[in-house]
């Protein structure tokens, strides 16, 4: 099952390796993940995307707690969260693919921020499977590269992850 971890940390070097590291060492796949600080700057937020049965994650999560550097941790999958995440596609487009492509960006509500003779870039954001299935959309051998920034994702209402 896949599984959103939020994990708040102290923003200091060799902290981000020793996360993944845990994760390494027991064998466990890092699908996205992506870290910042936060509002106060001696804090990060890492946003882990995995995929485990909930016993490995609660394994995971009681393994992440005893890390010095980490502060608390936080499975969004527990109750309802917002996800996000980041995609910009870079796509061929030449003679009538111009409009379907075009089209197909309008349709998923992407934003054309590059265009050259041949090639649009289209930035694209919402739930992993929205970005997936733009993807699959896009007529075959027209995708030039992507790139994407992996989940975001926080908790709605009241919940926070905070110290």
């Amino acid at each position: 099952m896949r599984h959103i971890l939020s994990i708040l940390m102290e923003n200091k070097s060799g902290a981000m390796s020793r996360v993944v590291g845990l994760f390494s060492a027991r064998n466990y796949n890092i699908d996205s993940l992506s870290v910042a600080p936060i509002e106060d700057p001696t804090l990060s937020r890492m946003t882990i995307v995995t995929n485990a049965d909930n016993d490995a994650i609660e394994q995971i999560t009681k393994q992440l707690n005893k890390l010095v550097e980490v502060i608390k941790v936080s499975d969004l999958n527990e109750s309802r969260y917002v996800e996000r995440e980041l995609m910009l596609v870079k796509i061929r487009t030449i003679g009538k693919d111009r409009d379907e492509i075009l089209r197909l960006s309008n349709i998923y509500r992407g934003h054309i921020i590059d265009v050259t003779e041949k090639s649009y870039t289209i930035e694209l954001t919402g739930a992993s499977d929205k970005l997936d299935s733009f993807l699959e959309n896009v007529p075959k051998g027209l995708i030039l590269e992507t790139v994407r920034t992996g989940a975001a994702g926080i908790g709605r209402g009241e919940r926070i992850l905070k110290i």
